[in-house]
């Protein structure tokens, strides 16, 4: 029993006494009841004594009695790694890694003088930086770089378990000249995303007006009256805008129903002055002119401004045989038209001074023969026969040999 508990003891045995005293003679107990209290007290005290040997026997040293201890300090070495290179998930685009790395022997009692715990360090931990690099994209270094720092911020026991190992102070970033080759490559993602959208958008404005819209008129029409439900006065007077549009949208003419609202691409046919002009030294080669009573010139006059329009004149052999190819074949379709024809080129003809035309053969297959008044001043030699001045077959064209150099003079026959 130690010092305190004996003093404990004996403080609990007076107290004991004096209760059973001051009961006794408060309760005027008899004289046989004082030996038995004083037997009970021993008794408790007994008990309360063999009770404090047994528990110190089990725990000889309680809570309180013995002074802690101090504990032996663990080892822990640092050191620090600038700008490793790691990979990342896109090739040729690595993270420089830069930490402090922490370290102990995993069993402070190992001896580790014969092994470099300070390169077992540095490996495992780029090791494991390097698992969780080379998963991410380098498109976000400081995301990755919170996310490195919380995995190797736990001691971790190397593979070969002679140090354990951690990180502090982690640093993750890319190098400059790859960070602003990302920031260009994103601008031009961004801009060609834009552009594909604007160019879809583009593409179904097109395909809806091309296809729906301006289809036809009728569709034009429709489509303008839903934008505009309350102006149907002015959608009546738009209509040739609307026409002219869709024909244009479609490379096609406007409908014929439509002509009419467009006046000035589709001029109304007026007569001709009833009075030809004169046009220079075409000999009097008339305007074409309206029949009476009609508003669109004849045949013979359309055929007329025809050749007035190739700049031909009357007076040219070859404005004459076109102008009677196209009578001969036009007869059996309209002889009266062939007939004015004629009767127009006659006319000019004779105004321009030309050899009047003369015909062989008969119905479709005759020619014509031009007879020229003689030259005096020819001296080609005799005239050559009608007959040899035939078109050439095939052709429809007049020819005429060439005539031949008259024979050198011989000599005279004797008179």
């Amino acid at each position: 029993m130690s010092t305190g508990q004996k003093t404990v003891s004996i403080f609990l045995t007076l107290i004991g006494a004096l209760l059973v005293l001051i009961l006794g003679l408060c309760l005027d107990w008899p004289l046989w009841v004082w030996p038995t209290a004083a037997a009970v007290l021993a008794a408790a005290l007994a008990v309360a004594a063999s009770a404090a040997t047994r528990a110190r026997r089990r725990d000889p040293f309680p809570p309180g009695t013995v002074p802690d201890q101090p504990i032996a300090p663990v080892e822990r070495r640092e050191v620090y790694v600038d700008r490793i290179s790691l990979p990342s998930q896109l090739a040729d685009y690595d993270f420089l890694f830069s930490a402090t790395i922490r370290w102990c022997p995993a069993d402070s009692s190992a001896d580790v003088s014969h092994i470099n715990a300070g390169a077992l360090a540095m490996d495992a931990v780029i090791e494991r930086a390097r698992a969780v690099t080379s998963c991410r994209k380098p498109f976000r270094s400081s995301l990755v770089q919170h996310e490195l720092s919380g995995a190797l911020g736990i001691m971790e026991t190397d593979p070969g378990g002679h140090i354990r190992a951690m990180a502090l102070d982690v640093a993750l970033v890319l190098p400059e000249e790859d960070q602003q080759r990302l920031e260009r490559l994103a601008a031009i993602r961004k801009n060609e995303d834009l552009w594909e959208h604007e160019r879809n958008y583009e593409r179904n404005k097109r395909e809806y007006l091309g296809g729906d819209v301006l289809r036809d008129t009728g569709s034009a029409v429709v489509w303008w009256l839903a934008k505009n439900d309350d102006h149907v006065e002015k959608a009546v007077n738009d209509i040739g805008l609307l026409a002219r549009l869709t024909s244009a949208a479609n490379n096609e003419e406007v409908a014929e129903p439509f002509r009419h609202l467009i006046p000035e691409s589709f001029p109304p046919i007026t007569p001709l002055e009833t009075e030809p002009p004169t046009f220079g030294n075409f000999g009097g080669f008339d305007e074409p002119t309206a029949r009476e009573g009609t508003t669109e010139p004849s045949a013979a006059e359309t055929f007329a401004d025809f050749v007035r329009r190739l700049g031909r004149t009357p007076g040219d052999e070859e404005c004459l045989l076109l102008a009677e190819q196209v009578a001969m074949n036009i007869e059996d379709w309209d002889g009266e038209t062939a007939d004015e024809i004629r009767r127009r080129f006659a006319a000019r003809t004779a105004a321009a001074g030309m050899a009047s035309p003369q015909w062989i053969g008969t119905g479709t297959a005759r020619s014509r023969i031009l007879t020229a008044p003689p030259c005096p001043s020819t001296d080609w030699g005799p005239a050559l026969p009608k007959e040899s001045r035939a078109p050439r077959p095939g052709t429809g064209r007049l020819t005429a040999p060439r005539p031949s150099a008259a024979p050198p003079p011989g000599p005279s026959a004797p008179t």
